[in-house]
């Protein structure tokens, strides 16, 4: 018993670990939050695309000597905002349009780093994050810019799932489309960027998919997906670092592999789209439930 409460007491004993878990568990709460209309918009591939569009700027920037976040946060905007006006050409599809600026920032970014001679602790961190670092000053930061984050989603949440589930019909009815798409896209740009430092370019991606992935297969009502997936982010980002501190393992990694693990267990045991519930549903001939529901307010 009292091994255990020295696992979860004793990380709290470092300064540096209480903000790594202040960090983690706000980063994981807006991922959640803003992972949840991009996981219903099936636009998963924006993320990835927005992470890596963030590393030419961040190449830029170390060249410069500049800020890295800074940097990527510009280039991520740049490319975020010519894909969403791209992509209002219906002949071509948004996936179509968010690979080729995928392709073209990321390879951009490969060219700019290899004119340097050498790789330095900041870039590589820019990749693999540096949660176990971040001062007082980057806590209020992430605090500030994801409340401002949560609270945008949260306003247009109607107008965004509108746009998400049925985008000409939104069109129809006189939605301001371009002005929603621009503003998803920045939102999360935003979080991307945010997130950067707790798991990293590579590594964010699960960040903002999984916790909101995990929460559409145990609900079909957009708030209870909305709280579960912020439940869930901010739960497994807190989970990931003291597996990481009990285990002198790499910190962004470890959140993430924790993340994966809670997605997996719903995959497994969720009441109705689970596995567990499909194979009990085919045993007995009952009726299988769809893959795709609508979600509910």
């Amino acid at each position: 018993m009292t091994e255990l409460l020295a696992f979860f007491t004793d990380p709290w004993q470092l300064p540096f670990m209480r903000r790594a878990f202040a960090v983690a568990a706000i980063v994981g709460l807006v991922c959640g939050v803003v992972g949840v209309y991009v996981v219903l918009r099936g636009m998963a591939f924006i993320g990835d695309a927005v992470a890596h569009s963030a590393f030419p700027g961040v190449a830029i920037a170390y060249a410069f000597e500049g800020n890295l976040l800074l940097g990527g946060a510009a280039a991520g905007v740049t490319t975020a905002v010519l894909i969403a006006f791209v992509s209002q050409n219906r002949r071509l599809k948004e996936d179509t349009v968010i690979g080729v600026f995928f392709a073209f920032a990321f390879g951009l970014g490969i060219v700019l780093v290899s004119t340097r001679d050498s790789w330095t602790t900041d870039l590589s961190s820019f990749l693999f994050g540096q949660v176990l670092a971040v001062d007082a000053s980057d806590v209020w930061r992430v605090a500030i810019i994801g409340a401002v984050l949560v609270a945008v989603v949260l306003a247009l949440r109607k107008e965004l799932i509108a746009v998400s589930l049925d985008r000409e019909t939104a069109l129809a009815a006189g939605l301001p489309v371009l002005r929603l798409d621009l503003t998803l896209y920045i939102v999360v740009t935003a979080t991307i960027v945010m997130s950067l430092e707790a798991v990293g370019n590579i590594l964010v991606l699960a960040l903002l998919i999984t916790p909101a992935a995990t929460a559409r297969l145990l609900t079909e009502r957009l708030w209870a997906m909305t709280l579960m997936a912020s439940v869930f982010g901010c739960v497994g980002s807190l989970a990931g670092l003291y597996v990481s501190y009990a285990y002198d393992l790499a910190a962004g990694g470890s959140v993430v592999v924790v993340l994966t693990g809670m997605f997996a267990i719903a995959w497994v045991l969720a009441p109705r789209h689970g596995l567990v519930a499909r194979m009990r549903t085919t045993a007995t001939g009952g009726p299988r439930t769809g893959d795709r529901t609508v979600l509910s307010g």
